[in-house]
């Protein structure tokens, strides 16, 4: 165990998260979501956390990795088909979770335009959501001390 950081933040996601760079994409999504798949077409770790949404992982989440400062939007979220302006509950979600670290609220992709950008997340954590829409891809940022 170590202090102050949240337990859900299993060994294995700590070390796929380390590892990301500048710029680097990771994929939290639901359990509908073609993780498997999407992560093996990207090269990229998968780490699968069944019993939990993908709200609080991305909370988890969001206390120890920075989002990129220097583009934005920093985060997507998935369109809902057919009505790009409807917000699914778990988006609110996120929204309220990001402005609570103090990040932008997050940019929309069409469904196919989501899953081509997950293609080059270099991690994708898959959640036990059930919700629709319960997707978010965020940019790493960086850690300065100037």
């Amino acid at each position: 165990m170590l202090k102050n950081i949240p337990p859900l933040l299993t060994p294995e996601l700590l070390f796929g998260l380390a590892k990301l760079g500048h710029g680097d994409d990771v994929a939290l999504v639901d359990a509908n979501f073609p993780a498997d798949r999407i992560a093996e077409q990207a090269h990229a770790r998968l780490v699968q956390l069944p019993g939990l949404s993908t709200t609080q992982v991305l909370q988890a989440v969001l206390s120890v990795l920075p989002l990129d400062s220097f583009d934005s939007p920093c985060a997507w979220t998935m369109q809902v088909v057919g009505d790009a302006q409807a917000v699914p509950v778990p988006v609110t979600e996120f929204r309220q979770a990001l402005q609570t670290q103090g990040e932008a609220a997050p940019g929309s992709l069409e469904r196919f335009a989501f899953y081509e950008q997950a293609r080059s997340a270099r991690l994708v954590v898959q959640t036990g959501d059930l919700r629709k829409y319960a997707n978010i891809l965020l940019r790493k940022g960086v850690i300065s001390t100037d």
